[in-house]
């Protein structure tokens, strides 16, 4: 019997994201298979959702609707941050997503929305917040998380050993 996609379990996958166009958004193509901690909210609610049960060699197209992603835009205007508030030795671009903190010390995170010379726009929405992600997946690795990975919340890499905050 195949091992399947459960909580606890790490899952690899090869994946190509599009918008509704067909525009590629992201994909792994070139670059190393996605691994995650199933049910540990590592992606997207309606992407591990979609994998649950799933073993190797499983092939599945998946539109994960926006409140099953990242959420509905706002609808508020981005904020005029002048450049000058960001650390010098970072390289800003748009799209870019910063940890911030309110008046209280509660953190959050800003996303750059657009750069216009000595002026960075940010907003909270997440670039994608709004639009379907249309993903094509492929399973290509099922194993047990290791004690480290299921109390870190994350995996470690392929092999359960790679670890980086």
């Amino acid at each position: 019997m195949s091992e399947t996609l459960t909580t606890g379990k790490v899952g690899t996958f090869e994946y190509t994201l599009e918008d509704d166009t067909g525009k590629v958004i992201d994909s792994s193509s070139g670059k190393s298979p996605m691994v995650y901690l199933h049910g540990a909210q590592n992606i997207v609610p309606g992407l591990e959702k979609a994998l649950e049960g799933q073993a190797v060699g499983g092939v599945l197209d998946v539109v994960v609707p926006p409140e099953e992603g990242y959420g509905e835009s706002s609808g508020r205007e981005p904020q005029v941050v002048p450049r000058r508030e960001f650390p010098k030795d970072v390289n800003l671009f748009v799209g870019m997503g910063l940890r911030a903190q309110d008046s209280e010390g509660k953190p959050f995170v800003i996303y750059i929305s657009d750069i216009c010379g000595s002026r960075v726009l940010v907003t909270t929405d997440h670039p994608l917040a709004g639009k379907n992600l249309n993903f094509h997946v492929e399973v290509v690795g099922v194993r047990d998380a290791t004690s480290d990975e299921i109390a870190h919340g994350h995996a470690h890499g392929l092999d359960g050993h790679a670890h980086h905050h």
